[in-house]
């Protein structure tokens, strides 16, 4: 800050932070009105295409009528008159919905027992604070309520873009995160870190941008080289808030070297975390190499304001009741990890991946 500003610091702290949260409620009361607007048509047009009995192409005529009506409309296409439609439907079972002309559009209080008290004020306006782009997204996966509102409290939560929240519903994250086999109980003292740590790792990642054609033999430096390729969606699919800090990266104990497969830093942990990848079935060996590569980290990288270094072993296969074993007398916080690559990925996640030619040819560059 310039000198003749200093003696405003403090002022201008204020307004700015005045300025931003008057600038976030306007947002948030926007895009509310905005989904109390689409509610309101999905509403309309579902009851009059039940009563009417409309044909396929009644929703290009509605649309063409409103840009007649209102030149220069924009967003009432046919298709997303439609997404409007399912909008509603899925959500009317959960809403206590008023007449059209108050738009009055509430969470409804008699929710599934299983969701517990997700009723509460919080989560209606977690609801109105999320886009039309997000709630579609998770709308066109799942109609189930308790999916639903997880993925809506985890958009709100982390501030996920559409691509990340389309990246975790592929990877089911709703069924594992927090599932990660991991001494974690044991290893970490502090309370709340490791309840972040429990959440911040999974219990298997989807990998599909490692396109392995069946048959081939997947040795860790391949899998490792296409994940280094491919770091960004790697990121996207182990989570949020962690830093890449290289492959093969070097610790020198005493006169040796040795080299940890891929290393990052995780911010909202605040720590190292180390991941070792191996091509088939855990092994409880790797544990023990883990261990030392975390006590190395921990000597001579961590930082003295940063927490104790994490360890993922990510195996193609593993037996939790091994793994369980395995962990016993090591102090040092460890989970491990499955991965799926694109040969395990089901028909409908396929044709968006690189052909194998194509793979053979960055690998033989």
């Amino acid at each position: 800050m310039p000198k003749e500003l200093q003696p405003y610091s403090q002022i201008i702290t204020q307004l700015k932070s005045a300025i931003l949260k008057s600038r976030y409620k306007a947002a948030v009361l926007v895009n509310k009105e905005m989904l109390v607007l689409y509610l309101t048509i999905g509403k309309l047009i579902s009851q009059k295409a039940k009563q009417e009995k409309w044909g396929a192409k009644s929703l290009e005529h509605l649309s063409e009528a409103l840009q007649k009506e209102l030149p220069g409309l924009r967003g009432f296409s046919a298709s997303n008159i439609k997404k409007m439609r399912v909008f509603y439907d899925v959500w009317e079972p959960h809403l206590v919905i008023g007449s059209i002309a108050s738009n009055q559009f509430e969470i409804a209080s008699e929710l599934s027992p299983e969701i517990g008290s997700i009723a509460s004020n919080q989560f209606a306006e977690n609801f109105f604070s999320v886009g039309f782009s997000h709630h579609y997204e998770v709308i066109s996966t799942t109609t189930r309520l308790e999916v639903l509102v997880y993925y809506i409290q985890e958009i709100v939560t982390n501030q996920w873009s559409v691509a990340t929240l389309r990246n975790h519903i592929k990877s089911q994250l709703h069924l594992t995160k927090g599932r990660l086999p991991n001494n974690f109980s044991v290893a970490i003292v502090n309370n709340i870190a490791r309840e972040k740590a429990l959440k911040s790792f999974k219990d298997e990642y989807l990998l599909d941008f490692i396109n392995i054609e069946d048959g081939d033999e997947a040795d860790e430096r391949l899998i490792e080289n296409e994940l280094v390729r491919n770091i960004k969606k790697f990121i996207l699919s182990i989570g949020t808030d962690f830093a890449f800090m290289g492959n093969q990266y070097r610790v020198k104990v005493e006169d040796e070297e040795y080299f940890i497969d891929l290393l990052f830093f995780n911010r909202k942990l605040q720590c190292l975390v180390a991941f070792e990848l191996k091509k088939g079935k855990f092994k409880p060996e790797y544990m023990g190499k883990m261990n030392f590569y975390l006590s190395a980290l921990d000597e001579y990288v961590k930082q003295p304001h940063e927490q104790p270094s994490i360890g993922i072993i990510l195996c193609k296969e593993k037996n939790n009741k091994v793994v369980e074993f395995s962990f016993r007398d090591f102090t040092k916080p460890m989970g491990v990890a499955t991965y799926k690559t694109s040969s395990d990925v089901p028909k409908q996640f396929k044709g968006i991946l690189p052909s194998a030619a194509t793979l053979k040819k960055l690998m033989d560059k």
